[in-house]
């Protein structure tokens, strides 16, 4: 049995996928997917203060990145007394996780002189890199093979479904005040799903921009998709921003469950392109997936 420390949600997701729960010793406060890694002891928790905005936490968190402090801390001592042999972590993104270089640091400095994996996907094709890096490092190879042909099949599915249909214009909001316009492997999934993004910057960061900037893109499809927030937390977040996003003129906007789907690039990112195939072509495709991850937003924007 190997001892597995995972630093970041989707790699705690890849690792109970691959069927390593039983190797699983210790993960972080945000890792809740699936129920079981809940269980697990947990090494980090947030540093920002509760009950904050999302201008708040913009500020907060620019402002931490800037000093160069991290939002997570880690705790050093339980880390020690798991003695992993792997801890995997990440190090695209520093919201998401805790700080790359003080966990290869504390590897170091372990008496098990543990293995450090960083996942740090920029598209769909990485995660699925990653898949193989993972199964192989962890002796699950035939598993991870199976994995991304599973990935692989589903994604042929929807590329069928959608394949020859016209493409809506789609605005894809990480954030929304400020207002965010998602990166990555967003704008590939909303391609695959059968649309058109032309705001997000594939396989870079998701960037700020205008509101102006959001509505001369003229989308005919809006998704909320603010970074971390279920879709209930989402649809809240959409009708505190009830006017900005009406101005857009948009046919429809939703709100959708990002921290299952879209900000997390593990197994279930498949489901979010599943997800984004039944916004975009309702008559084509029905995902599945709880129903409450997915909510109308009813703004009465007017139609151009």
């Amino acid at each position: 049995m190997m001892r597995i420390v995972s630093l970041v949600p989707h790699a705690t997701e890849l690792l109970f996928a691959l069927g390593l729960a039983e190797d699983v010793v210790g993960v972080t406060h945000e890792c809740d997917y699936p129920a079981a890694a809940q269980t697990r002891r947990q090494l980090t928790r947030d540093v920002l203060g509760p009950g904050l905005g999302s201008a708040e936490i913009d500020a907060a968190v620019r402002e931490r990145t800037l000093n160069g402090d991290s939002i997570y801390e880690l705790d050093r001592p339980a880390l020690e007394e798991l003695e992993p042999d792997l801890i995997v972590t990440q190090a695209l993104c520093s919201v998401c996780a805790v700080s790359y270089e003080d966990v290869a640091e504390l590897a170091g400095e372990l008496p098990s002189r543990p293995r450090v994996i960083s996942l740090d996907p920029k598209t769909l094709e990485e995660t699925l890199a990653d898949v193989r890096t993972l199964a192989q490092a962890t002796g699950c190879t035939e598993r991870g093979v199976e994995l991304v042909r599973e990935t692989a099949t589903r994604i042929e599915r929807v590329k069928l479904a959608v394949g020859g249909l016209s493409r809506p214009r789609v605005a894809a909001l990480e954030w929304l005040d400020p207002v965010f316009v998602a990166g990555h492997w967003t704008p590939q999934l909303i391609q695959l799903a059968g649309g058109v993004d032309p705001l997000g910057p594939a396989a870079e960061p998701s960037r700020t921009v205008t509101w102006e900037a959001v509505a001369a893109a003229e989308p005919q499809i809006v998704v909320v998709m603010p970074c971390g927030y279920d879709a209930a937390r989402a649809h809240r977040e959409a009708l505190a921003n009830a006017s900005v996003l009406a101005a857009l003129g948009a046919d429809r906007v939703v709100a959708v469950n990002a921290s299952a789907y879209f900000s997390r690039p593990g197994p279930r990112l498949i489901d979010g392109l599943e997800l984004l195939a039944q916004i975009l072509h309702p008559e084509r495709f029905q995902a599945d997936v709880p129903a409450d991850d997915l909510q109308a937003v009813e703004l009465h924007a007017t139609r151009r």
